[in-house]
């Protein structure tokens, strides 16, 4: 009988020491994710000029007046932080846990979305990116993995263009790849095109061109069926500060189903500081 304990304890231990190696291997593709999207960030941009807004649609030239100052550096990509709620059931019983979270945003290359949430004892972490989604119970025990597949790709394309309009409007100034067309007196529709992967995203616009509700039919496969199909996805934008020249939303509130009565927030974040990290990497502006 001591000798079954003795082998199941060294069978425990095994085990935990293996699961603690594949939670650091976890950390260090984040990391490395994070720096490889930091990379991208060109060090020496062009400066934002009311010229680069000619032929646009009214509400898109309203929007880019209102979140970039004339002269900011078109930074591409920002580090931001921020806290709130993440909901982890339904409409009907949210189940939210409060969330503290890292992201790093790099359209239309990619990001990383790194996170903390907890409940009284229980805690979940992990990080969500346009490659994986990897969460796990208490630090030790995977509870989700998912990501590699083209499902994963233009599900998580969506929701990375769409940020992109809350936190990073320079990326979204016309080019190749970003399109805007008008959708009506106050909304604006940009059409982000990348590597064979194409998102529509609206954007509602106040008079002053400050950006309420931002909405897109998203790939998506949380709902009833479980299966993937277009469906809508979207928030609102509120609480906007000054950051480097960028006036941004500060409180998103966004999920699946927007403006539909099954609407469930299950995002709420409250936004503690936003920054265009400057990569020690030499990267020419496009």
């Amino acid at each position: 009988m001591k000798i079954f304990f003795l082998i199941l304890l060294i069978l425990l231990v095994a085990v935990t020491v293996a699961l603690w190696f594949w939670r650091q291997a976890d950390q260090t593709a984040d990391r490395a994710a994070m720096a490889r999207l930091v990379a991208l960030q060109p060090t020496a941009p062009e400066r934002f000029d009311l010229s680069l807004l000619q032929g646009l649609p009214e509400p898109a030239q309203r929007y880019f007046r209102y979140t970039i100052k004339p002269g900011t550096p078109l930074y591409t990509v920002a580090r931001i932080s921020m806290n709130g709620q993440f909901g982890m059931g339904n409409r009907e019983s949210p189940d939210y846990m409060d969330m503290q979270a890292t992201q790093v945003l790099a359209v239309p290359e990619g990001f990383i979305w790194k996170m903390s949430a907890n409940r009284g004892l229980l805690q979940i972490s992990g990080s969500d990116t346009d490659q994986w989604t990897r969460f796990w119970l208490m630090g030790l025990l995977p509870v989700a993995r998912m990501g590699g597949d083209p499902d994963h790709t233009r599900s998580a394309f969506g929701r990375y263009v769409a940020e992109a309009v809350f936190w990073t409007p320079a990326a979204l100034l016309p080019g190749p790849g970003v399109v805007w067309t008008l959708v009506d007196v106050n909304t604006a529709r940009v059409i982000v095109r990348h590597e064979g992967t194409e998102q529509a995203v609206d954007v509602v616009v106040a008079d002053d061109g400050r950006p309420l509700q931002v909405s897109f039919d998203r790939w998506s496969n949380a709902n009833a069926e479980k299966v993937h199909r277009l469906q809508p996805f979207g928030g609102d934008l509120s609480e906007f500060r000054e950051f480097e020249g960028f006036l941004l939303p500060t409180r998103v509130e966004a999920g699946n189903f927007f403006n539909t009565d099954d609407y469930f927030p299950f995002f709420i974040g409250e936004i503690s500081n936003i920054e265009f990290p400057r990569s020690s990497v030499t990267r020419s502006s496009d």
